[in-house]
C-alpha cells in the first residue's frame, strides 16, 4: 500500500525501557520486504548513535544510523536554513546539545542568536532565567517539540512542550516548534527517506503529534493504540486517522 514508513519511537516501538514486542516484528517485516523506513522522533535527549545502540542492545532491533531522524537533527537543519547566526543557548540534554554544538554553533548565554528549549530532566530556575532574558533581548526562540508528555513505564511524564510553555509564559514570546506535528521536521524527513508525501504513512501512538503530523501535512497516518492516545478516545477525535490498529501486529502490508 505504501512505499515507505515514517515511524515514531516512544509509545510506538517502546514504552520507556519496555519493548512493545509487536513493534519489533513490524520493523523486521519492513526490513524483510525491503521497504524504506525512517524513525522520526521528537526525542531530543539521546544522540542518534545512542538510540541506535539502545534499539539493538535493549530491544534486539538492528537499524542503520541513517534511519534515525530526531528533532535535534531537524532543529539543526532549521537553524542552518534560518541563518541568523552561529551562537545558541540550549536547554536540553546531550542529544540536543551535541547536535547543535557539534554542527558548529557556539554556546552564548548572554546574547545568542537562538534559544533552543528541549526536554531537560535537570532543568533549574537559573537555566530558565538565562533563556528568558536572552529571548527578551531578541534571540530566536525554538521549541524542539510540542509534546506536553512522554509515555514511560511509570506513566505520562512532563515532556519538552511543558518546558517550552514555561519559558513562553515568562517571555510572552511564541516559539517556533520543530518536532511533530510541525511541517519543518516532516518536510526534512521526506527528503531523508527520498519519497513524496503521497508515498508514505506516518505511524505513531500520539494523535496530537504523530497523527497530526500526517493530517496537517498531507500524509497518510496510522494510529497504534499502544501509547499516548487510548482506544476510548478514537471515536471523538476531530479528524480520524487514515488507519487505526490496536497494535502493529494488526497491520497488513498487502491490503
Amino acid at each position: 500500500m505504501y512505499k515507505g514508513y515514517l515511524l515514531d519511537l516512544d509509545g510506538t516501538i517502546y514504552r520507556g525501557t519496555e519493548l512493545i514486542p509487536e513493534a519489533r516484528d513490524f520493523v523486521k517485516e519492513l526490513q524483510a520486504r525491503g521497504l524504506p523506513y525512517l524513525f522520526v522522533t521528537n526525542n531530543t535527549t539521546r544522540r542518534p548513535e545512542v538510540l541506535q545502540a539502545m534499539l539493538e542492545e535493549r530491544f534486539g532491533l538492528q537499524v542503520p544510523l541513517s534511519t534515525l531522524y530526531t528533532a535535534s537533527l531537524a532543529t539543526v537543519d532549521y537553524m542552518v536554513d534560518k541563518n541568523l547566526g552561529r551562537t545558541a543557548y540550549v536547554i536540553g540534554e546531550d542529544g540536543l546539545k551535541a547536535a547543535i554544538y557539534e554542527a558548529g554553533f557556539e554556546e552564548d548565554p548572554i546574547n545568542p542568536a537562538y534559544v533552543v528549549v528541549g526536554l531537560d530532566t535537570e532543568l533549574t530556575y537559573e537555566k530558565a532565567k538565562i533563556a528568558s532574558l536572552a529571548i527578551q533581548k531578541g534571540a530566536h526562540f525554538i521549541g524542539s517539540n510540542p509534546d506536553l508528555n512522554i509515555p514511560t513505564e511509570e506513566g505520562l511524564l512532563p515532556g519538552a512542550g511543558s518546558l517550552v510553555r514555561f519559558i513562553q509564559a515568562s517571555t510572552r514570546v511564541e516559539p517556533v516548534y520543530i518536532g511533530k506535528p510541525e511541517a519543518i521536521i516532516m518536510e526534512k524527513a521526506l527528503e531523508r527517506i527520498g519519497l513524496s508525501k503521497e508515498e508514505v504513512v506516518m505511524v505513531g501512538d500520539n494523535y496530537m503529534t504523530d497523527i497530526r503530523a500526517g493530517l496537517d501535512n498531507g500524509i497518510a497516518s496510522l494510529l497504534v493504540l499502544t501509547g499516548f492516545t487510548q482506544a476510548e478516545e478514537v471515536a471523538d477525535l476531530p479528524i480520524p486517522p487514515t488507519h487505526v490498529v490496536s497494535s502493529l501486529a494488526d497491520w497488513s502490508f498487502d491490503d
